[in-house]
């Protein structure tokens, strides 16, 4: 208690800067916060019982669409049974990870996808990141002042629709075919809290750093907002800033851990948020303990999860010691929607040699349930 006690306090005695909102002085405050102290006394975990800290109060357990996904559809997205889910919401605020690591370090970063890198790199020099940077990173304990790969300078990847940075726009001409081991798990995890029909057209996979953070920023260039955002956390853990319409209204701060979910969904999907800090694993250099189990050796004959190798594991392994991979799928139309007719000038922007990653710049429903219940 008088850990969380601490912590409040000196949220609140933070002084602001000149012209800075609620959410800045937070965002401020948790970026610069010390791991291990009362600092992070505040943060809710939803990973204890309802949660710890005073923000704790705000914590309800969700009920999910326990019906709505088979247990053969989880077991083939390498999920638990819906009936062994964890998911809570917020008050307030109405609205085999193996396998997806694996995919978004050597699969997803693969072209015809677009990253980061294309705006320094030809298209030949970014066609197979992992190929260029699975040695070093199998000798990465070995030889700690080499220079970095490719996938640790490795930022952003966009899937499907690809998001303009520039423009904050997608478009109908910047399009790549969505994973379908992705989709299929998307919509059962959409499904089973609530948004049946629910269709994964863009993605925007996040690797952070250990001091790389996330602006504050809302969702809002997708065109059809009734469906959720859905975000998937594997990796260290971070802290997940969840706002107000407008920032001068203070955040709540939570915990995000491997394995975790957000679905943002009704008033909730257009509120601020922001990633302020990456933590580092009390143990030093280590993986979260539900990263330890592996995928079983029988999987159902339709699964749409592979087994990922051992040799395919160390350089994962290798990589989210000291790094965390986000994935947040989306909705962008409306059923039998299309895109707007853009003018000359709005064509004109080449997603693949403009837009920058702001991975590090500065009804309302939030769930949250596990990949792994059980760990």
């Amino acid at each position: 208690m008088g850990k969380m006690a601490a912590a409040v306090g000196s949220v609140a005695t933070l002084a602001a800067e000149p012209g800075e909102d609620a959410f800045r002085k937070l965002f401020r405050f948790y970026r610069q916060s010390r791991p291990g102290t009362a600092d992070l006394g505040a943060v809710i975990d939803f990973s204890a019982p309802r949660g710890t800290g005073p923000g704790a109060r705000k914590v309800v357990r969700s009920q999910l669409s326990v019906s709505s996904v088979s247990d053969h559809d989880a077991h083939r997205a390498g999920l638990q049974p819906v009936s062994k889910w964890q998911a809570y919401g917020l008050q307030g605020y109405p609205g085999y990870q193996w396998h997806w690591v694996k995919q978004c370090l050597k699969l997803y970063s693969q072209k015809p996808n677009v990253c980061n890198l294309d705006k320094h790199m030809t298209q030949e020099e970014t066609q197979d990141l992992w190929e260029q940077s699975k040695e070093f990173l199998r000798n990465k304990e070995v030889n700690k002042r080499r220079p970095r790969s490719l996938l640790e300078k490795l930022r952003w990847v966009t899937l499907g629709y690809h998001y303009n940075w520039d423009s904050k726009k997608y478009s109908a001409d910047h399009y790549t075919p969505f994973p379908s081991d992705l989709a299929f798990l998307s919509e059962q995890v959409a499904a089973a809290c609530g948004f049946q029909g629910f269709q994964a057209e863009a993605g925007i996979l996040n690797y952070y750093r250990l001091d790389s953070t996330l602006g504050i920023h809302v969702d809002r260039s997708e065109l059809d907002h009734s469906k959720p955002l859905l975000s998937f956390s594997f990796g260290q853990s971070a802290i997940f800033l969840l706002g107000g319409l407008k920032r001068d209204e203070a955040p709540t701060a939570m915990f995000m851990h491997s394995g975790d979910i957000m679905v943002m969904s009704g008033f909730s999907r257009l509120l601020n948020h922001a990633v302020p800090r990456v933590l580092p694993s009390p143990q030093g250099e280590s993986l979260p303990c539900c990263l330890e189990t592996p995928l079983p050796t029988v999987l159902p004959r339709d699964s749409v999860v592979e087994p990922c190798s051992e040799e395919d594991w160390q350089v994962c392994t290798s990589y989210l010691k000291t790094a965390r991979v986000n994935m947040t799928v989306r909705q962008v139309l409306a059923t039998d929607q299309d895109f707007p007719v853009e003018s000359m000038e709005e064509k004109k922007t080449d997603i693949t040699t403009e837009g920058f990653c702001h991975l590090d710049d500065e009804n309302c429903q939030v769930k949250r349930v596990k990949l792994n219940p059980d760990s």
